[in-house]
């Protein structure tokens, strides 16, 4: 007797080369978080780089929503295996936030309104690859998916983009965030299946 009928064929993958091993897609938006939900008003929140000589450079919700943006289209790709395609943003390049910035720093460590850091190479921020960003798809960024702003790193599992964030802090050698130090992957790359440290 068969265990699993014929008919029975699994989730359907895409065909076009979008979707990362291990992973479905997903046409809702999963909210999944390490902790309660951070509620912080615009007119209270702050986004700081800060280098390895303790230089800061610092924007308000006005100056940052004053500087001009970007509106990538982006897949999304979480470390639960689910991926969700074309998703629509608008915010700040780190391009234009690091365009001032003078360090010798090669690692970054992201930290969150509600204590959550992640940590990733200084390279990935750059080159049109990540985003401080506060509007998704038309709207203002909502509270449970990292608003009022989060950071946007599509190319990474999505744990790397961190919600609710207040800063960047650029480091000479690399210190893992709160997932990387119990155990998941120091890198994160969804086409590698990096979940966990090891893979």
């Amino acid at each position: 007797m068969a265990i699993v009928s014929r008919g029975f064929h699994g989730r359907k993958r895409s065909d076009d080369g979008r979707l990362p091993p291990g992973q479905y897609e997903t046409h809702d938006f999963p909210v999944l978080s390490a902790g309660p939900t951070p509620r912080i008003s615009q007119d209270r929140w702050e986004f700081a780089i800060t280098t390895e000589a303790g230089v800061r450079h610092a924007w308000n919700w006005a100056q940052l929503t004053a500087l001009p943006s970007e509106r990538p289209t982006v897949d999304l790709h979480c470390v639960t295996k689910w991926s969700k395609f074309d998703t629509e943003w608008q915010g700040v390049s780190l391009d234009l936030l690091l365009e001032d910035v003078e360090s010798a720093a090669d690692f970054a460590l992201v930290h969150s309104y509600g204590g959550y850091t992640t940590n990733l190479p200084l390279e990935d921020l750059l080159d049109g690859k990540a985003w401080i960003a506060y509007g998704y798809d038309g709207e203002d960024l909502a509270p449970e998916h990292g608003g009022p702003a989060r950071l946007l790193v599509p190319h990474l599992y999505l744990w790397k983009s961190a919600k609710w964030v207040r800063g960047i802090q650029l480091l000479l050698e690399d210190e893992l965030g709160f997932w990387e130090s119990v155990g998941y992957h120091e890198y994160g790359d969804p086409w590698r299946e990096q979940r966990y440290q090891g893979d």
